[in-house]
């Protein structure tokens, strides 16, 4: 939020963080470097082959991650090793079918600082493949399929270099094979592949391995932790890390904002606002399916640049704050100067902003909508907003486009934004940074004159992001160049799906200055993903958040659920919340459909079948063809009965196993033709993360005796799975053996004990006979009976609790629908 009242100026901090961060990046990264560029490529995917056989234990002594950590030596020495296994669990994922080997011929080869830098003529098809950060593969010589390379190493993609040539660095001084000694041992290979590197216009075979560019901004913010300003709250989990006087630094939200704001959110949402307003340096808001997370957001949004200090609020508006201790004449000259480069030289904001209106515009859909200005605000706040993957990002900044933010006086309107980063849905191409720029640029004449050039790009992207309230960016990208040449600070930071991210990753964008972060998710929903089995095993996958949370560190957590039918909340609610999920207002009503009146169609059902796991040859994955025939059943007997169903995208089916889903595909296409790829969304679990459903299909697949249900355990993905349906979940799978674990054993027994369990016999159609369906059918009578007890239950609640506020169930939808993340 605002800049506290002190003898640094925003620009001042923004500089002393930057160039902290940057002789951290740079020592750190040379470290890094010097590890991964030392490695033998042969021995990792032998290694690897031996650890997915065996479960051996790793060469490197690793600890497990802890909740709480003395120092930064000790919070360093545990997570770096952990971050080096995922590093190598990256390199040596890639599928060897498909890889393609280029040419390439030596320019010249530099020693430079331990590193050798290295030219490398490239055909141009090797040079569009690769990008910055990239890491290669080079080897002496041209590959031949079956024999083992003389002599290869690792580089670096630094830049493409001139017309026809890749810049790399390569570390040849020797192999670290142990984390605590800098030095490399030395290693044959390398010193051969000095000489190939020597030999001018030789050639070398080269291939791409993987891009470096999120883990190494990963490495350089766990590195960075010891110069953040939340360091030992970081380190300790514990909120009395950091003193702060609350009165002193409280927010206050302007009433008519704040009336919006109680007329719309509930009454955990505004809890969750209210912390953030007592200016809380962290701030965790946990969010359960359907409690409006989103919502919560938008709302924080609005408080955030809305809002001022109570120690400045006065009558007429913002009173100026504290005056700063006078500076030395030359030293007002040099902030003179920062503050107003144009005072020497033609001002670089002048040619990007537009004319008219000090806040600029904001393209939405192809048109020029302005910002609302009349704002008595006398600072700007900058915020910046995370989330983990491309996919959450976007279904945050579309929701924002969509909704707008509110003001102080109550007034809709769109922010200024900007969405960084790669690959943006087409929905908000409106805003991302490359869209924007071609804009100025066009608007400015130099797209036409053919101008343009890097330079101006480049100080037309740091206009946008200065001009921008509030900058949207992957929590990898954020640690990218273009933000650490920022002239400004982010005073908040706002992380989105934080439960999704590892530790590592939440750290990057804590770099820019920020006095304030919120960590938004939930920990019992997805987890982050860690490709490294034996980084996953020693806890590197654990979030802050989570972390945070089992260190004893308050949490916010949004109560009031308005996405599903009550009979699917209440065993989630149970199992995963401790019973502490409440059903908004009016969302039995609205989630009450017609196929409830028979119970095998009911909001949630279990249907129990013995059917085969098979595991496809060399995939990891496994099918269960008798649970894919039986689903396809399921879907044609509901449709058939409800035509509804057929119409936008109504139903999904979701499996743990992506053989599973790719299976199923199969047997709908067969089944119902082409377009049944329209009729019902079938992905993953973790390609329904923030989605929601009409009716949710769930294909548990494992069916063994005594050898466990391995993936299907983790009872976050079980959460996820059956809490993406709004009016029915119907759960497909093997009673006997889920059993064996306790999540899916209490689910089953819940079932029995609703008297929605359905064993199906071996001949699956049997099960959809008239005769059969008719003596599942909810009795009318006993409907009545029931639907009277429960008005008289609310009468009395009614009686004994005076609701003040209505719920905006509406609002609550967690995600609006969301975007595929497969």
């Amino acid at each position: 939020m605002a800049v506290e009242t002190n003898t640094t100026t925003p620009s001042t901090a923004s500089t002393a963080t930057s160039t902290a961060s940057t002789v951290t990046a740079t020592s750190s990264l040379s470290r890094f470097h010097r590890i991964v560029l030392g490695w033998d490529y042969i021995r990792l995917l032998k290694d690897s082959s031996k650890k997915n056989k065996s479960k051996e234990k790793p060469a490197v002594p690793l600890k497990r991650a802890k909740s709480t950590y003395k120092d930064i030596d000790e919070y360093i020495g545990v997570l770096e090793p952990l971050l080096f296994e995922e590093v190598k669990a990256q390199i040596t994922q890639q599928d060897d079918e498909g890889v393609v080997w280029r040419r390439a011929a030596i320019a010249s080869c530099v020693e430079y600082d331990a590193f050798h830098k290295v030219a490398l003529v490239a055909e141009d098809e090797l040079r569009e493949e690769v990008s910055e950060n990239d890491l290669l593969l080079v080897m002496d010589g041209q590959f031949k399929e079956g024999e083992a390379p003389g002599a290869y190493a690792f580089a670096l993609v630094e830049h493409r270099g001139g017309r026809e040539t890749l810049s790399l660095t390569t570390f040849l001084g020797g192999e670290v094979k142990q984390l605590d000694k800098a030095e490399g041992e030395f290693s044959q290979r390398l010193l051969k592949m000095l000489s190939v590197f020597k030999e001018t216009k030789k050639l070398v075979s080269v291939r791409k391995i993987c891009s470096l560019s999120t883990i190494m901004r990963e490495y350089t913010a766990l590195h960075s932790v010891g110069s953040l300003p939340f360091k030992d709250l970081i380190l300790s989990a514990a909120e009395n890390s950091i003193g702060r006087n609350s009165e002193d630094r409280e927010w206050t939200v302007p009433r008519p904002l704040m009336d919006y704001l109680k007329n719309n959110l509930n009454g955990s949402q505004l809890d969750a606002i209210h912390e953030g307003l007592s200016r809380r340096p962290f701030v965790l808001i946990q969010g359960p399916p359907g409690t409006g997370k989103t919502q919560t957001i938008l709302g924080l949004l609005s408080a955030v640049l809305h809002s001022a200090p109570a120690r400045v609020q006065s009558k007429g508006g913002l009173s100026a704050l504290q005056r700063r201790s006078d500076m030395p004449l030359q030293d007002k000259y040099e902030h003179w100067k920062k503050a107003s480069p144009w005072l020497t030289g033609a001002s670089p904001r002048d040619l990007v902003l537009p004319t008219d209106g000090d806040d600029g515009f904001l393209p939405i859909e192809n048109e020029l909508k302005p910002e609302i200005v009349n704002s008595n605000r006398k600072y700007r706040v900058h915020v910046l907003v995370c989330a983990p993957s491309n996919s959450a990002l976007d279904e945050i900044v579309l929701r924002v486009l969509n909704s707008g933010i509110h003001d102080e006086s109550d007034h809709v309107y769109n922010p200024k934004i900007v969405r960084m980063g790669l690959k943006p849905h087409h929905s908000v191409k409106a805003v991302s940074m490359d869209y924007l720029v071609e804009q100025k640029l066009a608007s400015s004449g130099a797209g036409k004159q053919g101008s343009g050039g890097p330079l101006d790009r480049d100080r037309i992207r740091s206009s946008i992001l200065h001009e921008a309230a509030i900058v949207f960016s992957t929590l990898g990208f954020s640690g990218s160049a273009l933000f650490t040449r920022m002239n400004h600070i982010f005073d908040v930071v706002i992380i989105d799906e934080a439960a999704q991210a590892v530790e590592p990753a939440t750290i990057v964008p804590l770099a820019h200055g920020c006095k304030q972060v919120f960590l938004v998710g939930d920990p019992v929903q997805l987890p982050a993903t860690v490709i490294s089995p034996i980084a996953e095993r020693f806890g590197y996958g654990t979030s802050l958040f989570k972390r945070f949370q089992e260190a004893g560190f308050p949490v916010q957590m949004l109560k009031t659920q308005y996405r599903m039918h009550p009979e699917i909340s209440i065993f989630p609610s149970k199992e995963f919340y401790n019973g502490s999920l409440e059903n908004g207002e009016f969302v039995e009503k609205q989630t009450k459909r017609g196929w409830h009146s028979y119970r095998c169609f009911g909001p949630f059902s279990f249907f129990d079948i013995d059917g085969v796991e098979t595991q496809p040859s060399g995939s990891g994955s496994w099918v269960n063809e008798d649970e894919v025939d039986f689903i396809v059943l399921l879907y044609h007997k509901l449709a058939g009965q409800y035509p509804d169903l057929k119409s936008g995208g109504r139903l999904a089916v979701i499996s743990p196993y992506r053989h599973q889903v790719k299976l199923l595909r199969q047997r709908f296409r067969d089944t119902f033709g082409e377009q049944a790829d329209q009729l019902v969304d079938i992905n993953t679990v973790d390609g329904f993360q923030g989605r929601e459903k009409d009716v949710a299909i769930f294909s548990c697949v494992r069916s063994n005796t005594g050898k466990g249900i391995g993936f299907v355990s983790d009872f976050r993905r079980m959460n996820v799975g059956i809490t993406r349906a709004r009016s029915s979940v119907l759960v497909v799978g093997s009673a006997s053996t889920l059993m064996q674990d306790d999540h899916w054993s209490n689910l089953v027994n819940s079932a029995k004990d609703r008297n929605c369990y359905f064993k199906v016999p071996k001949s699956h159609a049997s099960f959809f006979s008239d005769s059969n369906l008719e003596s599942v059918r909810v009795d009318p009578q006993m409907k009545i009976k029931e639907m009277k007890e429960k008005l008289s239950e609310l009468e009395n609640a009614a009686g004994n609790h005076e609701d003040d506020q209505e719920q905006d169930y509406e609002a609550g939808d967690d995600d609006g629908g969301g975007m595929d993340e497969d």
